[in-house]
């Protein structure tokens, strides 16, 4: 007996069993399924849908504004990390929520006035990345419209000639209810390239572009808000309430209140009085328990699984906690599933197969950082090593990480002079953009579910069945007795 008279502490051994992705497969079953014709959209939070179930880690390696609005092209969803500024973050979500608007709102178009010279004119388009802009006066209404095309000529022979002299004066514009389709047979009909958006008093409230609307084809299933912006997710520290608030205020989706250990009380506290105050959903992380979730299920839009498997996360080693992720993944599912709460799978995964035994086991979505750390869109810097591409790629829990701002993950203080650290700070390859692997990613997950005989997530989840497997059997599973000599794109020997 233990000394206070409580259970033997040998008792403790008599363990249950947790299991992890090499640890199971699939169990393959009759099927009528072809693997593309799968539906993979899914649900991340109450009130946010996705036309793939992928997310980017909220990781300074892996997520900013480029790599978010790529996501949401491709229909998933980018995570902005939390070790910037509250004013870069405010920025960055504006970036996403600006790219590929059909309607690009007044404020941030781009104007010229009558008097201005067309050599100004012609510098603040550059200066401003942009080929036209409508003119307007001091009340807004807009007057015509100056291009690249009705500048050159003055620019040849009178740079201080008034913009009035050279602007198109004969304005296309249209109401503010404008569709697509409307506004680019405008633009076809009058062979231009640019609506200015009116009020019905012709004061300018927007411009519809030639470039964004054929933005907006390329990305039919791109995943955007009511209003059609893309759609982006923000990790905020646990007891950040004023970030959460500028976040939310400034467009944020989802908001990812974003913590190694979210069974904590004063965690839960906090991040229940954010849901409170803000009108974004809110995913709740990372947890790995069954009594985690019944915590949070209450007031969370969403539950992030996750204690300790990513590539550069040392928790499980370092706190000697942790959770391995099928087994922290079905556990957290048998609550959320009944509340209606979406569950993500957050780290670990290394290949699709994964991903798909992820959601089989109860997720709805699955978030990667290393897998998406060694593309073009990843903000990590490109180094050399003995002849070959890597992008830098590290912890949250990582020293470097830790001291850019991200202790409050760990619940660490700013002012610790010595972290004690639960990540690393590594290498991955180089592995180009960011659509070729998403591609390969929902591919090999529409496999499985074409092994299944599934044709939807939710039908994928309550079909699918596993089997145990043995370390001969791992080893089977992959290629063995030979030397590969051209790697396949979705596979690599050294992972």
């Amino acid at each position: 007996m233990a000394s206070n008279g409580s259970e033997p502490f040998s008792e403790k051994l008599r363990v249950p069993e947790a299991l992890t992705f090499d640890d199971v497969l699939l169990r393959p079953m009759e099927s009528r399924v072809e693997p593309d014709a799968a539906d993979v959209s899914t649900r991340v939070s109450t009130n946010v849908e996705l036309q793939i179930p992928i997310l980017s880690a909220a990781m300074d390696t892996v997520t900013e504004a480029e790599m978010a609005i790529g996501m949401a092209r491709e229909g998933g969803l980018g995570v902005l990390h939390q070790n910037m500024t509250t004013a870069e973050m405010e920025a960055s979500i504006t970036q996403v929520k600006r790219a590929d608007e059909l309607v690009i709102r007044r404020e941030n178009v781009v104007t010229a006035s009558p008097e201005q010279t067309v050599n100004d004119v012609d510098a603040m388009m550059e200066r401003e990345g942009v080929s036209g802009a409508p003119v307007v006066d001091d009340d807004d209404t807009v007057l015509g419209i100056i291009s690249g095309t009705d500048i050159r000529p003055y620019l040849e022979v009178g740079e201080s000639d008034e913009v009035r002299e050279a602007m198109t004066d004969e304005v296309v514009t249209a109401a503010e209810d404008v569709s697509a389709r409307d506004a680019l047979e405008l633009m076809y009909d009058h062979k231009i390239e640019r609506v200015p958006i009116v009020d019905d008093e012709d004061h300018l409230v927007g411009l519809v572009t030639m470039q964004g609307i054929l933005a907006r084809r390329e990305n039919e299933n791109a995943a955007r808000d009511e209003d059609g912006r893309l759609r982006v997710g923000v990790a905020v520290g646990p007891f950040d309430d004023e970030r959460a608030v500028v976040a939310d205020e400034a467009g944020a989706d989802v908001l990812f209140i974003d913590c190694a250990h979210a069974h904590n009380l004063n965690v839960i506290d906090s991040a229940k009085a954010i849901a409170e105050t803000v009108d974004a959903d809110v995913v709740v992380g990372n947890v790995g328990t069954r009594e985690a979730a019944e915590a949070v299920v209450d007031f969370a839009d969403g539950v992030k699984v996750g204690i300790g498997p990513g590539s550069i996360c040392t928790t499980r080693v370092v706190s000697g906690a942790g959770m391995p992720q099928i087994t922290a993944v079905a556990q957290v599912a048998d609550v959320a599933s009944g509340a209606d709460v979406p569950v993500i799978a957050d780290g670990g995964i290394r290949y699709s197969g994964d991903a798909i035994k992820a959601i089989a086991a109860g997720a709805d979505a699955v978030m990667l950082g290393s897998y998406f750390a060694g593309t073009d869109e990843a903000p990590g810097r490109v180094i050399t090593m003995n002849g070959k591409k890597y992008k830098q790629y590290r912890g949250m829990g990582s020293v470097g990480a830790m001291q850019s701002g991200g202790g409050e993950r760990y619940l660490k203080e700013e002012n610790d002079e010595e972290f004690v650290p639960e990540g690393v700070e590594a290498a991955t390859p180089y592995t180009g953009t960011l659509g070729s692997e998403l591609h390969q990613l929902v591919g090999g997950m529409q496999s499985g579910m074409g092994y299944v005989g599934a044709e939807s997530i939710p039908e994928f989840k309550e079909r699918s069945e596993f089997v145990r497997v043995s370390a001969a059997g791992q080893t089977e599973g992959h290629p063995h007795d030979v030397m590969i000599t051209d790697e396949a794109p979705n596979y690599s020997p050294n992972e």
